[in-house]
Order: C-alpha cells, then sequence, then structure tokens
C-alpha cells in the first residue's frame, strides 16, 4: 500500500507545514511504509491529482489522507470515488471538521500514528446527480444560504469555524429566511401544508457548520439518507433558538419539523439556490440526492469509538424507529 498525504495549506487558516513534514516522515519510516507527501496548489486540485495519480498504478492500493478541513475531505472523497484501488483517511487539520465528530472526534484523528495504523470500513456516500458526492451531509435553506456566508467570515482572523457559522447564520437571519420548494421523498411529494421551508437536509452522518447536529440519527453505513425537513409553519419561529437548539439535536422538538429515512429525495427551487454540499456551495434549480451504499473504503483510526457508537445506534433504533419514506 502507497500512503499519499493531501496536504491543504489554509486549513485551519495556515497549517504550518514544517510540524507535521517531520511526524509523516518518522511514523512511516519506522514502520517501513512507502509515503509521499501532496500539498495542493488551489481549490479542488487534488480530485483530478488523485484520480491521476490513481489511475497510473491500477494494481497498487493507495490510502489518501486528507489533511485539512472539511473542504479537503470533500475534495479526497470526490477524488476516490469510483476507484476500487484507493480509500480515504482523514487528519483533522481545520477548523470545523464535522465529519470526524462521530467516529471519535478530532483528538483521536490528530494521533498521526493512529490514523496511519487504522482500519478501512465501507461508508455509503450521497450522490448528489451533478457529478458531486458527499459523505457528510447536504442541504437547501437557510442553512445552505449561511455556509455562503460562512465562507466569508472564516477568513477573519477573529472568528473560528463554530463562530463564523453563528456570525453567518445571523447574517443570514437579518436578511430573511424561507424558501418554496417542491419536495419528493422516494418518488412520493411531501406535503407540508404550503407552508415556506427553513431547510431541507439530507445527511450521511450528523454534524455539520462546525458543530451543529441537524441529523442526530444518522449513521454513514446504513444504507440510507436521514432527511431533516423544518417548515415555517410557526409564525414566531425565531433563528437563534433553533441555531441553539441544533447544537443537540432538539430542533426536531420544533413544529413543522419532519425526520424520515429514505434512498433519494429531490428538491425543486422556483430559481436557483444555494446548495451546499459538504460545505462546499454552487446553485441549483433543482437537484436529486441519492444513496450509493457501501461506495467508500474510510479509515478508522486506532482509538476510535465508532463501534460503541454504532452499538448505540442499533439500540435506539430498537427503542424509538425513525419514520421510513413518507406517510
Amino acid at each position: 500500500m502507497k500512503h499519499i498525504f493531501i496536504i491543504n495549506p489554509m486549513a485551519g487558516k495556515g497549517l504550518d507545514l514544517d510540524s507535521i513534514r517531520p511526524q509523516i516522515k518518522e511514523i512511516c519510516d519506522r514502520h517501513t511504509l512507502e509515503y509521499e507527501i501532496h500539498v495542493t496548489s488551489n481549490a479542488y486540485e487534488a480530485i483530478g491529482y488523485i484520480k491521476e495519480r490513481a489511475g497510473k498504478e491500477p494494481d497498487e492500493h493507495f490510502r489518501f489522507y486528507a489533511s485539512g478541513g472539511d473542504g479537503t475531505v470533500y475534495e479526497v472523497a470526490n477524488g476516490i470515488y469510483g476507484l476500487p484501488n484507493a480509500e480515504f483517511a482523514v487528519i483533522p487539520l481545520g477548523s470545523g471538521n464535522d465529519f470526524v465528530r462521530l467516529f471519535g472526534g478530532k483528538a483521536v484523528f490528530l494521533d498521526l500514528e493512529n490514523v496511519i495504523l487504522g482500519t478501512a470500513i465501507d461508508i455509503d456516500i450521497i450522490d448528489c446527480g451533478n457529478g458531486q458526492i458527499a459523505v457528510n451531509q447536504c442541504s437547501m435553506g437557510f442553512d445552505a444560504e449561511t455556509t455562503i456566508r460562512q465562507i466569508k467570515y472564516k477568513k477573519l482572523p477573529f472568528l473560528n469555524g463554530e463562530m463564523s457559522y453563528v456570525a453567518a447564520l445571523i447574517n443570514t437571519f437579518l436578511t430573511g429566511m424561507g424558501a418554496n420548494f417542491t419536495l419528493e421523498i422516494d418518488g412520493v411529494p411531501f406535503d407540508n401544508g404550503g407552508y415556506p421551508y427553513l431547510l431541507c437536509a439530507v445527511a450521511n452522518s450528523r454534524w455539520y457548520g462546525g458543530g451543529f447536529m441537524v441529523a442526530p440519527r444518522a449513521i454513514p453505513d446504513d444504507g440510507y439518507l436521514d432527511c431533516v425537513i423544518i417548515s415555517m409553519q410557526d409564525r414566531k419561529l425565531k433563528m437563534m433558538p433553533i441555531a441553539t437548539a441544533m447544537r443537540t439535536g432538539k430542533h426536531l422538538e420544533y413544529k413543522g419539523t419532519s425526520y424520515i429515512r429514505c434512498k433519494t429525495v429531490s428538491i425543486k427551487a422556483p430559481r436557483d439556490s444555494a446548495l451546499q454540499v459538504d460545505g462546499e456551495v454552487s446553485t441549483h434549480h433543482k437537484v436529486t440526492f441519492s444513496i450509493r451504499e457501501k461506495a467508500l473504503k474510510f479509515v478508522l483510526p486506532l482509538g476510535h469509538t465508532y463501534d460503541e457508537v454504532r452499538a448505540q445506534w442499533e439500540a435506539d433504533e430498537v427503542a424509538n424507529p425513525v419514520q421510513f419514506g413518507v406517510v
């Protein structure tokens, strides 16, 4: 196996390459591992690099390390998708690091030896139908609009990943909420009584935006999407109380909120609207999300807690099953 470290030098507002290079060299040399370091030169460059690098040696097995933030995870996941000889690991050097929260958190993944000696499991992905995939979450609505603003705020030196999202939330609240989407879940129209939608999030895992737990029952290897829909049925609906509730999943108690497990979600907007895919934002008029089961190999580091998380998830499913499809 060849270990390829994809490093985003701008992760966490500027990564000290001099500190991580010696760690990679020391651990890989000690375990007699073949390794390479690739420092990205611009956004999305890693996607093409990975496909080209793995394609040069189709009989070789590669492990690509997303060494950066959630944006680097997005690039590496999209790079290895469809490659039978590649798997991916994460070294969380960014400000958000939402994807690794479910598996033990940032500290476990920052121990490079833990990650390098870890083993891969098969996880699902979200196919966005537009050439993009997500390993974590996609959404349209106020949160996608917020993500556009967060990109700007993250550049400010005094705002970390979580605080930049809160600042963006406030900005979105002040400029208006609510969108008139049309939704279909597993091909069946979703009826919310004609109210505007605050958001529709399609999840493979639980957190986004630097610690907001929008889909508290999601698990990335169950073969289903977890769809969270919030309609603005409550005229007193306020942004900041919902944002606070989303830290712990309490937003599911709000009037007009639905939590549905499904295979596909189609969203049609009256005009081009913000689409968030693992923190990457573009605009679309219509998009369909589909689950692709066990489509990527993801490395769990030594010391991970995913076995315990999954056992608790299975117990919760027995005690309080999630609704499947539109009823």
